[in-house]
């Protein structure tokens, strides 16, 4: 069956609804591609675009939206905002690092008929595909262990393990992420918070109120680096240079930046890692 797509007067392209299902007209929220000095992403087909599913309630049909990029980097952005934005309203209070470190790794997948199900008032958030699978779903979860190729480390922001972060985030909310079998291929990525015992908070929601806003405004490239000492845990410019394909002086002005902004630090033997008010303004900096 051939799809049908309408246009308002504000430019937006509306997706046909399945028959019989009674959803709410879909928005499509367009980003540009940042213009950092990162290389260029790759294009993403229209076809290639993220579903939203918000279901408020068992018996009532889904709000759903479609959100594309006009490549691989503005997807990720666009879809881990959105998911983020939407999940908060239906009141839940995952953080932003969880939700993004997720889409990032829809890239293995190459963006192939992802979903992503906001239930439980915004405290389970499922992502599925229909990519090549995740055959070892353990190892998955340890650090280190990643597919990710070159291709793909230009486009995300860290080495491609974003899995064991997220599980180590959601650590501190007494959060839980499962890693199941899709129907057919792919994989389905469950976050979960239980909020029916006290959780204790996240380091993103216990961060000093009187210093998040001096905080400069980061470049893309610089919110990458910080990712990528939050994958790794102690970085030097040779391995930002290494892993963001960039030079050894624009990997060291990128560290003094964060340095400056009392993010990082200098351990022992002279790598970068996260202070703690590094930690607790992980949420307020990458989603910026």
């Amino acid at each position: 069956m051939g799809s049908l797509h309408e246009t308002d007067d504000g430019g937006r392209t509306h997706s046909p609804i399945a028959p019989g299902a009674m959803l709410e007209r879909s928005r499509d929220v367009v980003y540009a591609s940042d213009s950092g000095a990162s290389p260029a992403p790759t294009p993403v087909p229209a076809r290639q675009s993220a579903r939203i599913a918000v279901y408020d309630g068992l018996t009532a049909p889904p709000r759903v939206e479609d959100v594309h990029g006009q490549d691989e980097r503005s997807l990720i952005e666009a879809l881990a905002s959105r998911t983020y934005q939407l999940s908060h309203e239906a009141g839940g209070v995952l953080p932003y690092t969880v939700i993004r470190e997720v889409v990032e790794n829809l890239i293995h997948a190459r963006f192939s008929e992802v979903v992503v199900s906001i239930c439980d008032n915004g405290d389970t958030v499922r992502f599925s595909d229909q990519g090549p699978g995740i055959a070892d779903k353990e190892r998955a979860f340890i650090p280190g262990f990643s597919t990710a190729t070159e291709e793909m480390k230009r486009v995300i922001r860290g080495v491609g393990s974003g899995l064991p972060v997220a599980r180590e985030c959601l650590g501190f909310t007494g959060g839980s992420i499962s890693l199941e079998d899709n129907l057919g291929r792919g994989t389905v990525v469950t976050l979960h918070l239980e909020r029916t015992k006290s959780a204790p908070p996240s380091p993103e929601s216990t961060a000093p109120q009187g210093q998040l806003p001096d905080l400069p405004k980061f470049t893309l490239r610089q919110k990458q680096v910080l990712s990528l000492v939050m994958e790794l845990g102690a970085v030097g410019p040779s391995v930002v240079s290494r892993e963001l394909s960039v030079g050894l002086s624009t990997a060291y002005r990128d560290l003094s930046a964060l340095e400056a902004a009392g993010l990082i630090e200098s351990d022992d033997s002279g790598k970068r890692v996260l202070t703690a008010i590094g930690i607790n303004s992980l949420d307020h900096v990458l989603s910026s």
